[in-house]
């Protein structure tokens, strides 16, 4: 049977906290999930949630799907209840979609205590709906909740509730840990009982992981490997609780590692690309450390491994990173080593190969401000100017000259705070002295600088300050402490980063500013 790759981003994956789609959000997320190649897209519940419904009915003319099929989710009729008047079905008529996901109660305990009905009348509510629904066209996947508690349970009900799905016209039935707490060798065990006891071929059984035991995606590749021929999961692996199973790893891992063609051509090296632009509608910061699609994903740190890098990069990849989208990145810190910082410097534009006294001295500099807190791991405009500065042909000159500034904090009568900078500097041989407010110590003196260099360097309206962070570094207490400060700035249409570090954290932050001018000036003559 055809793989069937599931994504259930829209529904399952918007019940993580503090996440909210709206009707605009959802659109978007389904172009992008479409653009991945993903077989079928789960919209969420018409009838039951009001932006759902509204979304399937605008879906119908804003949504040009090229890869994907649009599904419905809903429940099997309520007990007592005739399947052709309950209104929840109707509802998912009333999508129009081709196809219509129902969840089910696979454990018999379920059944008894949540739905209050008996065991017999919940086989008869699957077989009816799904009947109903594909008589009326649609193609229908069954989700058994619980199935694997209940097949823990009572694995003869399991069972009967899958074979009367199948049976009744269900294209799949899906086994779906909604708790959570299974172990890949748990799911293999439960697949292979259920398929012996039934009769039922793996290939029309499907998975729907949750991640609460932090297994979620190799539980679905055990199904997988077990014969399960349909996957589901979220993108990021947003979802309740701990999460989904993650989409975007999922694939990567069957695609990859076992040979398994689950995406159209082409369309596994979107995955950056979609996971971020779903990551920012969702307002959830990417996870830098999130497996294929992450930053830090193919990032390496120790020198032993930049030198083998340097050799052969699949040596320390466990795939190239172009498949999925993602690009190598070298990490310059303590424990870098020359092959470290030359590739590094490579990959910034910066060729030392033939420079070996360069490299040594910015090696050994490297080392020498890490073991005094600075980073560059996040800083790559500071590691850029430190390797320029070492380059005479290359290395750019800083903007100005620092006399002095002065910083001041005011808390007025009327309980205003404001800080006031004044910076005193010489900037293409002229002596200039600025002055200005700000809603803090960092902003003012940025505020200040600005003004004093503006004459000179109008290009500077360009730039922003983005983002501010601070860090106390490790081993340092209380008030004396030494503090880290990145400052992201953007303009011209690209973003770049820089740090400093003192025990005066407004110091701190002049370094950062510093060379986060100087940067962009330099980079603005390229």
């Amino acid at each position: 049977m055809t793989f069937q790759v599931y994504d259930t981003t829209l529904r399952d994956g918007a019940q993580r906290e503090g996440l909210s789609y709206s009707v605009v959000d959802k659109l978007a997320v389904a172009r992008l999930l479409d653009d991945l190649g993903v077989g079928f897209i789960e919209g969420g519940w018409p009838g039951a949630v009001p932006k759902d419904t509204e979304f399937f009915r605008r879906a119908r003319t804003e949504l040009e799907l090229r890869h994907a099929i649009l599904v419905a989710f809903g429940a099997t009729r309520k007990a007592g209840v005739a399947v052709e008047d309950d209104p929840q079905v109707r509802g998912l008529l009333d999508a129009g979609t081709p196809a219509v996901a129902l969840v089910a109660k696979a454990d018999l305990r379920h059944v008894e205590r949540a739905l209050r009905t008996t065991a017999e009348e919940n086989l008869a509510m699957i077989r009816d709906t799904v009947a109903y629904l594909v008589a009326q066209g649609r193609r229908v996947f069954v989700d058994g909740e619980h199935v694997y508690d209940g097949h823990r349970h009572d694995p003869a009900y399991t069972a009967a509730v899958a074979e009367t799905a199948l049976a009744a016209g269900a294209e799949r039935f899906v086994l779906c840990d909604t708790n959570g707490g299974m172990l890949p060798s748990q799911v293999t065990a439960a697949i292979t009982d259920l398929t012996a006891r039934t009769g039922i071929a793996p290939a029309r059984l499907g998975m729907h992981a949750q991640n609460d035991t932090a297994c979620a995606v190799a539980n679905t590749i055990a199904a997988v490997e077990a014969g399960v021929r349909h996957v589901q999961g979220t993108a990021n692996g947003y979802g309740e609780r701990p999460g989904n199973a993650d989409l975007f790893a999922i694939v990567a891992n069957l695609q990859l590692k076992l040979g398994m063609p689950v995406l159209p051509e082409g369309c596994l090296e979107q995955m950056v690309r979609v996971s971020h632009a779903i990551a920012e509608i969702a307002n959830i910061a990417p996870d830098t450390h999130q497996a294929y699609v992450g930053a830090a994903a193919f990032a390496h740190k120790a020198g032993l491994h930049a030198s083998a890098i340097k050799v052969d990069p699949l040596l320390y990849n466990h795939v190239d990173p172009s498949v999925v989208g993602n690009d190598m990145r070298i990490l310059v810190t303590e424990m870098a080593g020359r092959a470290s910082v030359e590739l590094k410097s490579r990959e910034l534009g910066l060729d030392l190969a033939g420079h070996p006294e360069a490299l040594s001295r910015i090696t050994n500099r490297v080392k020498e401000l890490e073991a005094g807190g600075w980073s560059f791991e996040a800083a790559d405009a500071s590691f850029e100017l430190l390797v320029r500065s070492e380059l005479p042909d290359a290395a750019p000159a800083r903007p100005f000259a620092l006399e002095s500034y002065r910083v001041l904090v005011e808390h007025r009568e009327d309980g205003a705070v404001v800080s006031e900078a004044t910076v005193k500097i010489r900037v293409r041989g002229e002596r200039v002295i600025a002055t200005a407010e700000g809603n803090g110590p960092v902003n003012a003196l940025d505020e200040a600088l600005r003004v004093a260099l503006a004459r000179h360097y109008p290009e500077l309206r360009e730039f922003e300050l983005a983002d501010y962070k601070v860090r106390i570094l490790e081993g340092s207490h209380g008030t004396g402490a030494v503090t880290r400060v990145l400052v992201e700035t953007a303009g011209a249409g690209r973003d770049w980063t820089t740090v400093g570090v003192h025990p005066n954290v407004v110091e701190a932050s002049w370094h950062a500013l510093v060379d986060a001018l100087t940067y962009g000036l330099d980079r603005a003559r390229v």
